[in-house]
């Protein structure tokens, strides 16, 4: 019996060790279809479909990542524009999310600033979530905040978020704020400048630079962040922050130095610490 497209695309993606090949092949064939209730265990393709799906497929045996390819990917309870100008959501990163809307709810917050809104998929999750927070969402890449700004209208969001272009290793950072907040969040960049070759080609290929290289420790943008926290918080305010593996104790440690309390650490379902969080006194 012939294989099916579904079958032969499965065959090709177990070739370059894609993780849920099955899955993935079957969003590049439903992204192909012009009718999406054909049924794509057995659909037959013509020509104008052939040709979309063989285009994508060819980039992801490149190693592109679904997401970019498809340029959507789910996250939390939306779905997101992506681009290879914004890192790619990861379901770790959405621990960030439910302990920034954990706090918020529990302490009454009313504002909340994003540093490197990247897709927005952080921020706006929490303004989704809790409907009386204003949000604004800082990036330094122009590039990046024009796939948020689609986000924010596509999420209608607009009347309760401000995009920014700013980067806050500059000396005047902090005037571009008339107001302090009660809670800041980021996912900032924290690998190693070394480890980034050592990256699946996935990640290091595709997501921008911009978002992954933490320099030589990659602790720089956290200890940037620690120094402007407390010019940025209120008083009583909290900063939740994501980590990378093993960055724990270091990330806590500038933290304090600064003045912010340790309230907590958050880890994933393999035990990971991924993200702390710390509280102006």
């Amino acid at each position: 019996m012939k294989d099916s497209i579904y079958q032969k695309v499965v065959a090709r993606l177990i070739k370059i060790g894609v993780s849920s090949p099955r899955l993935e092949a079957r969003l590049l064939i439903e992204d192909a279809l012009t009718n999406k209730e054909k049924n794509i265990f057995s659909v037959v393709l013509n020509d104008e479909e052939q040709k979309k799906l063989e285009e994508n497929l060819e980039k992801r045996l490149l190693h592109m990542p679904l997401d970019k390819i498809l340029q959507k990917k789910d996250f939390y309870k939306d779905t997101f524009i992506v681009s290879e100008d914004v890192l790619s959501p990861r379901p770790d990163t959405e621990i960030l999310v439910e302990e920034s809307i954990q706090t918020a709810k529990i302490h009454g917050l009313k504002s909340v600033l994003e540093l490197g809104v990247g897709s927005g998929c952080v921020l706006f999750s929490i303004l989704k979530e809790i409907t009386y927070i204003q949000g604004v969402g800082i990036d330094y890449s122009i590039k990046a905040l024009s796939v948020a700004r689609q986000n924010l209208q596509n999420l209608n969001l607009e009347t309760r978020c401000l995009l920014m272009e700013a980067d806050w290793f500059k000396d005047d950072f902090l005037k571009l704020f008339s107001q302090k907040f009660d809670m800041v969040v980021s996912n900032p960049p924290y690998i190693p400048t070394s480890d980034i070759s050592e990256l699946e080609p996935e990640v290091k290929n595709y997501d921008p630079m911009l978002a992954l290289d933490g320099g030589k420790d990659g602790l720089d943008s956290y200890k940037r962040i620690a120094f402007l926290l407390p010019n940025l918080l209120k008083s009583g305010g909290f900063g939740l922050f994501e980590i990378g593996q093993g960055q724990a104790l270091s990330v806590r440690k500038i933290f304090e130095q600064n003045g912010l309390k340790f309230v907590r650490s958050v880890s994933d379902l393999a035990g990971i610490e991924r993200v702390l969080v710390f509280q102006k006194l």
